[in-house]
């Protein structure tokens, strides 16, 4: 059974994908899972590979979302960018990676979505 944490993420996670397939990306994968961590979205922006981590808060008493992309995930993320590469793309592909950054009002609705392209830069 889902726990509330984890339904609010696959819900940004949901919004996040209609925000991306608005501005035109196509969506090719979401929770791409390997040993290393978890991909939220992989997407295609023209030929680019997008890789985008989403992060969603009801509130900033933990800190904004941008935030909360700690060292230690920003390492599990490239290695399961990598990964990704290996399995599913060729060297010459193009990719980075994206934050989404998604703010609840008071009322839990939707206050704000921000897009931070190459928020991690290789």
């Amino acid at each position: 059974m889902p726990t509330p944490r984890s339904r609010l993420g696959l819900w940004g996670e949901e919004l996040a994908s209609q925000f991306l397939g608005k501005k035109g990306y196509h969506i090719l994968a979401t929770n791409y899972r390997c040993r290393w961590g978890e991909v939220d979205i992989v997407a295609r922006d023209g030929e680019e590979l997008v890789f985008v981590e989403v992060r969603t808060r009801r509130s900033t008493g933990y800190g904004a979302p941008e935030e909360s992309l700690t060292a230690a995930k920003i390492r599990r993320l490239l290695a399961t960018c990598r990964r990704y590469l290996q399995q599913y793309s060729n060297a010459e592909t193009g990719w980075r990676i994206d934050l989404i950054c998604i703010r609840l009002g008071p009322d839990r609705g939707l206050q704000q979505i921000d897009h931070i392209c190459h928020a991690v830069q290789l």
